[in-house]
């Protein structure tokens, strides 16, 4: 029914974790697969000593390093569940995770929705992302209208393999980061609903050498094309005023690459009068940042 992939680079000291919680789980009816992009830390022989789990089937493939993404357009090619959840090398499952999701798959099974999703908490007591109770309750919403609906934070996702095959994540030569929005906003944009269950199934540390704490300035920079499909992408699906703050805050890093204003108009397919918007835009947010920080 579920088939929990797991992207991993140079994990091989934490990836232990993520399997420790696989093996706690209350319903062994998934398969794991991991996709390795071209680690160098003995992740291979770390994974070759849990192939022959047999509580749940493991899968493990080693591919060129491409970026998290291909990782996950690559494994989701060979999943065989009808549900695909994300786990990231660094995180955990909750013993009910697989259980949890396996009881509500038949809820979501018309074509208005992509799939389902829990919460996610952090790892210890420090409580669940996003301020939602742990009460079981559901939304049913796309992910363009998850702000409106108050579902802030990460959630742990569960789509339909058939939907993540139908919305892989783009490719671009030569970059290896693409943030996810480029295919759950895609996803959103034609009408699918995931149901947002307030159960948490998910636990995650947000690790110093992981990608959310990494995404500087010069990885966007260094992924440009990327990040341009994802802005274009945000102007369309985020509400006021963040649609605009993305603007600003893509021609800021436009501009040090040596485009002009007409270039960055082009790219983003705005007008002017969109382009001046963003302007302000992010000198306001940089102001109301400074007075937030204590500074003049």
């Amino acid at each position: 029914m579920i088939t929990v992939l797991t992207p991993t680079f140079n994990r091989a000291y934490i990836l232990p974790k993520a399997y420790a919680s696989l093996r706690k789980q209350t319903n062994y009816n998934f398969e794991w697969i991991i996709v390795d992009d071209g680690s160098t830390d003995g992740t291979e022989k770390l994974v070759s000593e849990w192939l022959s789990e047999d509580k749940f089937h493991i899968s493990y493939y080693k591919k060129e390093n491409g970026g998290k993404h291909r990782a996950v357009n690559y494994g989701v090619q060979k999943a065989l569940g009808e549900y695909v959840l994300i786990l990231d090398s660094d995180d955990t499952l909750t013993e009910d995770a697989i259980e949890f999701l396996e009881r509500h798959c038949s809820e979501v099974a018309s074509d208005e929705y992509a799939g389902l999703a829990g919460l996610r908490e952090y790892t210890g007591k420090q409580g669940v992302i996003g301020g939602q109770k742990n009460d079981d309750s559901y939304i049913d919403a796309t992910n363009i209208d998850r702000v409106k609906m108050k579902l802030q934070g990460d959630k742990a996702e569960a789509y339909k393999t058939s939907i993540m095959k139908k919305y892989s994540f783009p490719e671009f030569e030569g970059e290896k980061f693409l943030a996810e929005g480029a295919s759950w906003n895609r996803i959103a944009i034609d009408g699918y609903k995931i149901r947002w269950y307030n159960h948490v199934i998910y636990q995650c540390e947000y690790l110093e050498d992981g990608l959310t704490r990494n995404k500087t300035d010069d990885v966007l920079m260094n992924n440009f094309k990327g990040y341009t499909y994802n802005t274009v992408l945000d102007i369309r699906t985020k509400s006021f005023p963040y649609n605009i703050l993305s603007i600003g805050m893509y021609s800021r890093l436009a501009k040090k690459k040596g485009y002009s204003k007409k270039n960055i108009e082009r790219k983003l397919k705005i007008s002017s009068a969109r382009y001046e918007q963003g302007q302000l835009m992010v000198l306001l947010h940089g102001i109301t940042k400074r007075v937030k920080n204590g500074k003049k």
